[in-house]
Protein backbone atom coordinates (compact mmCIF):
# COMPACT_ATOMS: atom_id res chain seq x y z
CA UNK A 1 0.00 0.00 0.00
CA UNK A 2 1.32 3.38 -0.88
CA UNK A 3 2.17 5.96 1.42
CA UNK A 4 -0.96 8.47 1.79
CA UNK A 5 1.81 11.47 0.84
CA UNK A 6 2.68 9.32 -2.45
CA UNK A 7 -1.29 9.12 -3.44
CA UNK A 8 -2.05 12.59 -2.91
CA UNK A 9 1.34 13.64 -5.14
CA UNK A 10 -0.21 10.98 -7.71
CA UNK A 11 -3.82 12.41 -7.98
CA UNK A 12 -2.48 15.90 -7.78
CA UNK A 13 -0.45 14.78 -11.31
CA UNK A 14 -3.13 12.73 -12.60
CA UNK A 15 -5.13 16.10 -12.45
CA UNK A 16 -2.77 18.07 -13.72
CA UNK A 17 -2.02 20.32 -10.59
CA UNK A 18 1.50 21.10 -9.37
CA UNK A 19 2.90 20.01 -6.72
CA UNK A 20 3.69 22.96 -4.41
CA UNK A 21 5.53 23.05 -1.25
CA UNK A 22 2.39 24.66 0.61
CA UNK A 23 0.38 21.95 -0.14
CA UNK A 24 2.61 19.42 0.87
CA UNK A 25 3.46 21.00 3.91
CA UNK A 26 -0.58 20.94 4.27
CA UNK A 27 -1.22 17.90 3.83
CA UNK A 28 1.83 16.55 5.96
CA UNK A 29 -0.06 18.85 8.90
CA UNK A 30 -3.06 17.05 8.47
CA UNK A 31 -1.57 13.60 8.17
CA UNK A 32 0.24 14.32 11.86
CA UNK A 33 -2.90 14.80 13.44
CA UNK A 34 -5.12 12.13 14.06
CA UNK A 35 -8.36 13.40 15.39
CA UNK A 36 -11.09 15.69 13.58
CA UNK A 37 -9.85 18.91 12.20
CA UNK A 38 -11.92 21.49 11.51
CA UNK A 39 -10.18 23.46 8.51
CA UNK A 40 -10.04 26.45 10.59
CA UNK A 41 -7.80 24.48 13.14
CA UNK A 42 -5.36 23.20 10.40
CA UNK A 43 -4.69 26.42 9.37
CA UNK A 44 -3.45 27.88 12.23
CA UNK A 45 -1.33 24.79 12.91
CA UNK A 46 -0.10 25.36 9.02
CA UNK A 47 0.41 28.61 9.85
CA UNK A 48 3.14 27.99 12.96
CA UNK A 49 4.91 26.01 10.58
CA UNK A 50 5.11 28.83 7.87
CA UNK A 51 3.43 31.83 8.42
CA UNK A 52 3.06 33.01 4.21
CA UNK A 53 0.54 29.92 3.71
CA UNK A 54 -3.08 31.34 3.14
CA UNK A 55 -6.67 30.06 4.39
CA UNK A 56 -7.44 29.56 0.89
CA UNK A 57 -5.20 27.56 0.24
CA UNK A 58 -5.74 25.38 3.36
CA UNK A 59 -9.52 25.32 2.16
CA UNK A 60 -8.68 24.57 -1.37
CA UNK A 61 -6.07 21.33 -0.04
CA UNK A 62 -8.76 20.40 1.82
CA UNK A 63 -10.96 19.80 -0.72
CA UNK A 64 -7.86 18.10 -2.87
CA UNK A 65 -7.52 15.48 0.42
CA UNK A 66 -11.21 14.29 -0.13
CA UNK A 67 -10.98 14.18 -3.52
CA UNK A 68 -8.10 11.96 -3.35
CA UNK A 69 -9.64 9.47 -0.60
CA UNK A 70 -7.00 10.52 1.77
CA UNK A 71 -9.44 12.64 4.29
CA UNK A 72 -13.23 12.76 4.63
CA UNK A 73 -14.92 15.35 5.65
CA UNK A 74 -17.30 14.12 9.32
CA UNK A 75 -20.58 15.97 10.95
CA UNK A 76 -20.72 15.87 14.52
CA UNK A 77 -24.27 17.73 14.54
CA UNK A 78 -22.78 21.06 15.48
CA UNK A 79 -22.69 22.58 11.97
CA UNK A 80 -18.84 22.67 11.42
CA UNK A 81 -17.45 20.28 9.15
CA UNK A 82 -14.42 18.30 9.82
CA UNK A 83 -12.20 15.81 8.70
CA UNK A 84 -10.56 12.82 9.76
CA UNK A 85 -8.21 10.63 7.70
CA UNK A 86 -9.46 7.80 5.50
CA UNK A 87 -6.93 6.21 3.31
CA UNK A 88 -5.82 3.01 5.17
CA UNK A 89 -8.07 3.40 8.07
CA UNK A 90 -10.31 0.93 8.80
CA UNK A 91 -13.81 1.74 8.90
CA UNK A 92 -15.81 3.19 12.16
CA UNK A 93 -18.78 4.83 13.58
CA UNK A 94 -18.71 8.08 16.17
CA UNK A 95 -20.41 8.45 18.99
CA UNK A 96 -21.20 12.28 19.96
CA UNK A 97 -22.12 14.02 23.49
CA UNK A 98 -24.83 16.38 22.19
CA UNK A 99 -23.66 18.81 25.71
CA UNK A 100 -19.67 18.98 25.03
CA UNK A 101 -19.22 17.93 21.86
CA UNK A 102 -17.13 14.69 22.58
CA UNK A 103 -16.83 11.95 20.23
CA UNK A 104 -15.38 8.07 20.36
CA UNK A 105 -14.82 6.53 16.83
CA UNK A 106 -16.15 3.23 17.66
CA UNK A 107 -15.80 -0.22 15.86
CA UNK A 108 -18.42 -2.96 16.40
CA UNK A 109 -18.93 -5.91 14.38
CA UNK A 110 -22.10 -6.88 15.19
CA UNK A 111 -23.63 -3.65 13.95
CA UNK A 112 -21.25 -3.99 10.75
CA UNK A 113 -23.32 -7.71 10.27
CA UNK A 114 -26.68 -6.28 10.83
CA UNK A 115 -26.42 -3.27 8.31
CA UNK A 116 -25.06 -5.96 5.98
CA UNK A 117 -27.94 -7.88 6.50
CA UNK A 118 -30.65 -5.10 6.65
CA UNK A 119 -29.22 -4.00 3.23
CA UNK A 120 -29.12 -7.61 1.37
CA UNK A 121 -32.56 -8.61 2.91
CA UNK A 122 -33.64 -4.85 0.33
CA UNK A 123 -32.05 -6.19 -2.26
CA UNK A 124 -28.90 -3.71 -1.68
CA UNK A 125 -25.11 -4.21 -1.71
CA UNK A 126 -23.67 -1.40 1.06
CA UNK A 127 -20.57 0.58 -0.69
CA UNK A 128 -20.42 2.58 2.13
CA UNK A 129 -22.26 4.71 4.92
CA UNK A 130 -21.45 6.85 7.92
CA UNK A 131 -23.16 6.29 11.12
CA UNK A 132 -23.10 9.12 13.70
CA UNK A 133 -24.81 8.10 17.63
CA UNK A 134 -26.11 11.20 19.50
CA UNK A 135 -26.55 11.07 23.11
CA UNK A 136 -25.02 12.27 26.57
CA UNK A 137 -21.73 11.12 27.80
CA UNK A 138 -21.14 10.17 31.29
CA UNK A 139 -19.01 13.14 32.46
CA UNK A 140 -22.17 15.52 31.17
CA UNK A 141 -24.53 13.38 33.01
CA UNK A 142 -23.08 13.10 36.46
CA UNK A 143 -22.24 16.99 36.27
CA UNK A 144 -25.78 18.10 36.38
Amino acid sequence: MKEPIQVFADYIAKNNLKVTPQRMLIVEVFLKDEGHLTTEELYERVKKADPSVGQATVYRTMKLLCDSGIAKEVHFGDGVARYEQSYGSKHHDHLICERCGKNLEVIDDQIERLQDELAAKHGFVLTSHRMYLYGVCSDCRSSK
